[in-house]
């Protein structure tokens, strides 16, 4: 037999390995690139934010300095108005005034009512507009006629001006209707409102473009290199205009704003794993050197385990278990030992029994240690009574007993034997004062058939126990060919699920709900799976079992709460921010006086708000230990976590619970669902349930929903929500935001019998 590794050994072996430093450098590269990355993409939204900042100060500079421009167009529109009378020479100097104060008009102009440019500010180099109509088009026509009718303003947009080159247009009307005197027009050259409004005040020039209702009207700093990776567009609100400004930074100032980190970082990490993978090689020499004193300290390991084996042999020297009165293991494998021998010379058959207790484990944690130790004792007692010269009794640990059945002349001496311990089982055991139902579940192992040495056929008994236990409990199981390579897989796949969660190989399907009062998904159920490796899909009825059994279910249940709220995380501001997600848990979960904390620090790590979440129980888990299941789910009902109970119907008759738990939800079994239109049972019971939650202001979702009938039958009941194949089955997060997006879940049920 191979002597075991000590961990030191393995250590060293590995530090020795050549790869290893190469391998560290791997490590630290990949950290190098990975900061570089986040680094560069938090300068890249930085100046992105940086970007937009100018955009907003760019646009509102332009609406702020072009409505004083409006205002003072108005003001020599409403002086005209006070004065019909004011003659040209008193009007051109009102208007150099205003040229001279704000220097960006091309020129100020009178306009008579019939459209006519009259007066003109400066006149040099503009004879010729003087005598221009203005309502050169059906559209300038109309606009202006409106504004001459309403005495409200009208701007031009960006048109062609009469002197030339773009330009904008401000009509102030002078007096509205009848009273109507023409306008007073300001009109500006494109290229020197945009470089007077426009221009940031910036070593590094912007490239503006100006859009009217998304359609390119005008261009500045169109030559400059700009870096089209980035751009920034900005509403612009003026009067009759639907402007919005298009900045793109050039290539320089996006230099000058992205920082020399990502690059600083990559090559201080690269130095270090440099410098790391050096130090790894230079531990490989020394410990080349130390080989010596290694092998001396395994040497010393083995002689301390094999002190510490003797010792274990000493322990195992008395035969009978303390607190039952039985055989303990140990004797008991040397008597079967001995009966498999002198069975082996007689030619006789050999029966090995294993004896699970259902619940034990339950009972033990809710009432405590020394009444499991009792109703052991009570048990060991009942058992004890088979014993005679062909039954031999033991007591394994824990809740398992041992029985050996000798000289078994066929099956049915066995199954004579399994009845009467099922016997032993039939009447209550009282213990401390109360009377309590304990089941066993039992597995049988034949020799020679099932084996031919006593660990071989405690082995295969051991595995047709747990064939029995999947089975339902308070049952058992004879072993058979195949059973064994069944528990392999089995115990291979319980071994992998400690890798799981560390390697992150759980996945969550969802299950969307179907609100049937207005045929929206608002909510979904959240169903793990196990993306195994070698397995492929793994489905929660092969490994969820054997994490309850193995204590793992909690840090599965943790690794659920968690996911589904990142989900809801990363569900905000989009579409399906409104969804609330289900997840389940388990009794063990909810015995963990942790767990409320959990699901508050996830819910605050994640910045998701509780009422996104809803944890489901079954009926069952409701009721065990009420007092303290009371008190964990009021501590959720405070934080704001809906709460449902799911399976509701098949745990139990009574429904007083319903009054006492803050419960949000009740969810009708899919086995009331499956037969509601031809059994007319399940369609009573399923009225039934929902008349009692809708009474209590408790919301119904039905599981199991198949059919259009079945659909139309709980709507018709007013049923709340729905879920099952019908609508969908469950579907990673993108296949479902798919679904949502095409409006494939929606569904408009007519109401009718």
């Amino acid at each position: 037999m191979p002597r075991p590794v000590s961990t030191l050994t393995l250590i060293a072996r590995a530090l020795l390995h050549p790869g290893f430093p190469a391998l560290t450098f791997i490590v630290f590269l990949a950290i190098a690139m990975g900061l570089q990355y986040g680094i560069k993409k938090q300068d890249r939204q930085s100046l992105q934010h940086s970007l937009d900042n100018q955009a907003q100060l760019i646009a509102q500079r332009l609406e702020r300095d072009f409505l004083i421009h409006v205002e003072a167009i108005q003001r020599m529109a409403e002086r005209r108005e006070a004065n019909p009378s004011l003659n040209q020479a008193l009007w051109s100097a009102d208007a150099r005034n205003y040229l001279e104060d704000f220097g960006v008009y091309q020129a100020i102009e009178w306009i008579d009512s019939d459209y006519v440019i009259r007066w003109l500010e400066p006149l040099n180099d503009n004879e010729t507009v003087v005598g221009y109509n203005v309502a050169f088009s059906p559209e300038r026509l109309a606009a202006l006629q409106e504004a001459k009718a309403t005495g409200n303003l009208d701007l031009s947009g960006i048109i062609d001006l009469k002197q030339g080159s773009k330009g904008l247009v401000i009509y102030a009307p002078v007096g509205r209707g009848a009273s109507n005197n023409g306008f007073i027009a300001g009109v500006f050259r494109m290229d020197v409102l945009a470089s007077e409004l426009l221009a940031p005040d910036s070593a590094d020039p912007l490239q503006i473009n100006i859009l009217n209702g998304g359609r390119l009207v005008y261009e500045l700093n169109a030559g400059i290199n700009a870096d089209q990776r980035f751009s920034s567009e900005a509403k612009v609100s003026l009067p009759t205009l639907d402007w919005s400004l298009l900045i793109t930074p050039s290539s320089r100032w996006v230099r000058s704003q992205l920082s020399d980190w990502p690059r600083v970082t990559f090559l201080v990490m690269l130095a270090m794993g440099i410098l790391t993978s050096l130090s790894t090689l230079l531990v490989q020499l020394i410990l080349k050197r130390n080989q010596a004193l290694l092998k001396t300290r395994m040497e010393l390991d083995e002689e301390i385990s094999q002190r510490q084996a003797v010792q274990q042999d000493l322990q195992r020297l008395e035969t009978t278990d303390t607190l039952t009165g039985l055989a303990n293991r140990r004797f008991f494998m040397e008597d079967l030992a001995h009966t498999l021998s002198m069975a082996d010379r007689q030619m006789r058959q050999v029966a090995l029994i294993l004896i699970d207790l259902d619940r034990f484990q339950t009972l033990n944690d809710s009432l405590g240690h020394q009444f499991g130790d009792e109703l052991l004792i009570k048990v060991s007692e009942r058992l004890n009574n088979l014993s005679d010269e062909r039954v031999f009794i033991g007591y394994s640990g824990g809740d398992e007993f041992m029985i050996c059945q000798q000289h078994v002349e066929n099956v049915d001496d066995v199954i004579f034997l399994l009845g009467q311990i099922k016997q032993c089982f039939a009447e209550e055991f009282e213990v401390q004062g109360q009377r309590h139902g304990i089941t066993a579940t039992m597995g049988v192992a034949v020799y020679p058939q099932s084996g031919l040495d006593a660990d071989t056929l405690l082995r295969n008994a051991d595995i047709a126990l747990y064939r029995a236990k999947d089975q339902g409990r308070n049952t058992y199981q004879f072993y058979t060919e195949g059973m064994q390579d069944r528990e392999v897989s089995r115990l291979e796949l319980d071994k992998d699920i400690s890798q799981a969660l560390a390697k992150d190989e759980f996945v969550l399907y969802y299950q969307p709900q179907l609100d049937l009062r207005d045929s929206s998904i608002k909510s979904v159920e959240a169903l793990i799976r196990w993306q195994h490796p070698r397995r492929g899909l793994v489905q929660p009825m092969d490994f969820i079992p054997l994490a309850e059994e193995s204590g793992r279910i909690t840090d599965i249940g943790h690794w659920v709460v968690m996911a589904a709220c990142k989900q809801l995380a990363a569900w905000r501001d989009t579409p399906f921010a409104h969804l609330r997600i289900a997840v389940n848990l388990s009794g063990r979960e909810l015995d963990d006086e942790h767990i409320v904390d959990h699901i508050q620090s996830s819910l605050e790590a994640n910045g998701v708000p509780p009422d996104r979440l809803e944890v489901e129980l079954t009926e069952e888990v409701f009721i065990q230990n009420i007092e303290h299941n009371m008190n964990q789910l009021t501590r959720l009902h405070h934080l704001g976590v809906h709460l449902a109970i799911d399976d509701f119907g098949v745990g139990y008759s009574s429904l007083g619970y319903l009054r006492n738990f803050p419960v949000d939800l009740l969810k009708i079994d899919r086995s009331f669902i499956t037969d509601v239109m031809e059994r007319h049972d399940d369609a009573v019971i399923t009225r039934a349930v929902i008349n009692l939650a809708h009474n209590l202001g408790i919301e119904v979702v039905a599981e199991g929903v198949e059919t259009a009938e079945q659909l139309r039958f709980l709507k018709n009941h007013r049923c709340d929500l729905i879920q099952g194949y019908f609508i969908s089955r469950p579907v990673p997060a993108d296949e479902l935001e798919k679904a949502l997006r095409s409006g494939k879940l929606e569904y408009e049920v007519p109401v009718g019998s």
